[in-house]
């Protein structure tokens, strides 16, 4: 991704494709998610190997997601599915290293 900028020049679009290259480093693909029937879903559903999926809203720094984003996210989660927001490169990084441990748990 070459040189990182400053938090206060990183918008959504840099959050959004650091994530997709940490993905892309552990084995997962990162796919854009959209659905016309739905308002509001994530921005990636991140596929890994195991199985294991987890969306992913991302937001520039300082801003959290809409009601309506939230209440998808929520949704998913009450699924049972891995559902998060993340807006700055230090929450890409935490939520990496979280799906890495979870990638080594099962594939143990």
């Amino acid at each position: 991704m070459g040189k990182r900028l400053p938090e206060s020049e990183q918008n959504e679009k840099y959050i959004e494709r650091y994530l997709c290259d940490r993905v892309k480093e552990l084995g997962g693909v990162p796919y854009k998610f959209t659905s016309p029937q739905r308002r509001s879903v994530p921005d990636r559903m991140l596929i890994f190997p195991g199985p294991l999926t987890v969306f992913v809203e991302c937001k520039r720094p300082g801003k959290e997601p809409t009601p309506l984003q939230d209440k998808e996210l929520n949704t998913l989660k009450d699924m049972n599915f891995w559902a998060e927001w993340v807006d700055t490169i230090c929450g890409v990084d935490n939520l990496i290293a979280r799906i890495k441990t979870e990638l080594e748990v099962t594939w143990l």
